[in-house]
């Protein structure tokens, strides 16, 4: 029964609110958070689109920092002097993150956009097939004009567009990944309207996973 709700539930979700973070799946390396606590982090967005990047800066730093962590975003340590061909080199980007003495990095990458199709139901809404517990069953007529209307709103196929992202946190001292998040996006109007639900989602499972408690 749970194989059956669940997705029903998490279809719901993309149908009712347009927009959604989900995270799909997560990480931790819990002997490296046993023995050290990260007070600062360095916020990377790893994209080419600069307005992008600094929006979903700025949210998650200020997230973060309402919780009591030191942040540096990437685009104040280095404001715009990276592109496609111009790829900092490993000592410019960890002197950058030495400098601002971050003891962490949390780096954000959209590792994939998809698109999928799904049907969505006309204004009639049918419930659980169950004859004997609705009246309109009983004769012919009172089902036929209770039906009547799905014939003619059978409902249609859209297209939903989907951006998967995932999410990493690095010791800044070692490199080592000690946290991990992976997560589905569904229909952001806008990238405003994305790093809201996308940043909630992000500091929900960070709390859940009992990670926020370590990066103060």
């Amino acid at each position: 029964m749970k194989k059956i709700i669940l997705p029903i539930l998490a279809f719901a979700l993309v149908v009712a609110c347009g927009t959604t973070t989900d995270i799909t799946a997560s990480w931790a390396n819990k002997e490296a958070f046993a023995t050290k606590k990260y007070k600062s982090v360095f916020i990377a967005a790893i994209t080419g689109n600069v307005p992008n990047k600094t929006i979903l800066e700025n949210e998650l730093g200020f997230q973060l920092q309402q919780r009591g962590i030191g942040v540096t975003k990437s685009h104040d340590a280095f404001p715009g002097t990276f592109t496609k061909d111009n790829k900092p080199s490993k000592e410019t980007l960890l002197e950058g993150i030495k400098k601002a003495g971050s003891e962490s990095i949390l780096t954000v990458t959209l590792r994939q956009q998809d698109e999928e199709t799904r049907y969505v139901q006309g204004t009639n809404t049918y419930a659980m097939y169950n004859p004997v517990g609705y009246g309109y069953y009983g004769n012919f007529y009172g089902y036929y004009n209770n039906v009547y209307g799905f014939g003619y709103d059978p409902g249609y196929y859209t297209t939903d567009k989907v951006y998967y992202i995932e999410t990493n946190i690095y010791d800044a001292q070692s490199e080592e990944l000690i946290w991990s998040a992976q997560s589905k996006t569904y229909n952001p109007n806008n990238i405003e309207d994305f790093t809201k639900g996308y940043t909630d989602a992000v500091i929900k499972k960070l709390q859940e996973d009992g990670i926020l408690a370590k990066l103060k």
